[in-house]
């Protein structure tokens, strides 16, 4: 079963071109639900066969994940992930019947992501010390995450050539390896700007130092995990990074998230806010201030207009406003 598991993951990644993260996720939700079915079958996950994934431990893991109180939009992921598995066995000719057909995912909660407010966020733009360098970093990535409306993905895996710094450009690469050009502002030029020369000290003196850190990694025994972490970590850096830690370092999507909710803490105790939370202020304040939808759709990546449509809202009092600037038979006393 672990091999048949990792055949779908490489199916996944390279004949349906999903993103290491999708990969790592449904990875994560179909071994979850392996484990639950080894138990029921009192075996080891390696010795299961796709016979032994039937309708009832299939519908008991759901339904145990939801006593749990596991959220609904985790919950139906994790049911979306078991359905693609068994599709992808029916289709290797390993099941003759579909054990996902039974499976009901729960309702999701059509909620809306936590926002900031157009003050708020100019109070976070100001959170980091640009009197230091990882401060101006902070700076530019608050910045180009309110200017362009980012995914922590897109940003983290941001290199130097798919920024254009004079043309205010950035390129990136989304959902299902689409690729995207976004406009952001000048602020974020200027901040970006002042960065890239922080960045270029940081990595200058990275490298004086990287023979004698290669030596002493030899040295030093790990597991083959670390190993193996370690190893794709240096395959993404040797692209050019545009965000760094202190030791030069591509500066990953944890860190980002939670350098995030340090400032956030600093001025406010409202929660949720998150990179995908300046995401979604990224394309509200757009909408209330009237930018197409069409063309928000387009700068968020999103393949489907109904996907923007509930990124985004218009408080009811702007409704309202609306309402009797336009509608010919609406009064200013109504």
């Amino acid at each position: 079963m672990n091999d048949l598991l990792h055949a779908f993951l490489d199916y996944l990644a390279l004949n349906r071109n999903r993103s290491a993260h999708t990969v790592r996720a449904y990875e994560s939700d179909i071994q979850q639900y392996l484990t639950w079915a080894a138990q029921a079958r009192a075996k080891k996950v390696g010795d299961l066969t796709p016979d032994d994934l039937d309708s009832e431990t299939m519908r008991s893991h759901i339904a145990e994940l939801g006593r749990r109180g596991e959220a609904r939009t985790s919950v139906a992921r994790k049911a979306s992930a078991l359905r693609g598995f068994v599709r992808y066995l029916r289709r290797e000719g390993l099941l003759a019947h579909d054990p996902a057909s039974t499976v009901v995912a729960p309702r999701r909660d059509h909620t809306l992501p936590a926002h900031l407010t157009e003050q708020d966020m100019l109070r976070l733009l100001e959170m980091p010390d640009l009197a230091t360098p990882l401060g101006r970093r902070d700076r530019a990535i608050l910045e180009l995450f309110y200017a362009s409306g980012l995914r922590l993905s897109e940003l983290e895996s941001l290199d130097l050539d798919n920024v254009d710094l004079p043309g205010r450009l950035v390129r990136v690469m989304g959902k299902g390896q689409k690729e995207r050009i976004v406009p952001f502002n000048q602020a974020c030029q200027h901040a970006l700007r002042a960065w890239m020369k922080d960045r270029a000290a940081i990595l200058s003196e990275r490298r004086t130092k990287s023979e004698e850190r290669r030596t002493k990694q030899r040295t030093t025994e790990r597991r083959t995990e670390q190993r193996a972490t370690e190893r794709r970590t240096r395959e993404r850096d040797t692209a050019d990074p545009v965000f760094v830690n202190y030791r030069g370092s591509r500066l990953t999507g944890r860190s980002v998230d939670r350098l995030l909710r340090r400032y956030v803490r600093g001025f406010t105790l409202q929660a949720g806010i998150s990179p995908h939370a300046l995401r979604h202020s990224f394309a509200t304040h757009l909408l209330q201030r009237g930018a197409d939808l069409r063309a928000i759709q387009e700068m968020l990546g999103h393949a489907r207009l109904s996907t923007t449509q509930r990124y985004t809202h218009v408080d009811a009092a702007q409704l309202i406003n609306a309402y009797r600037k336009a509608h010919p038979r609406s009064s200013r006393r109504d």
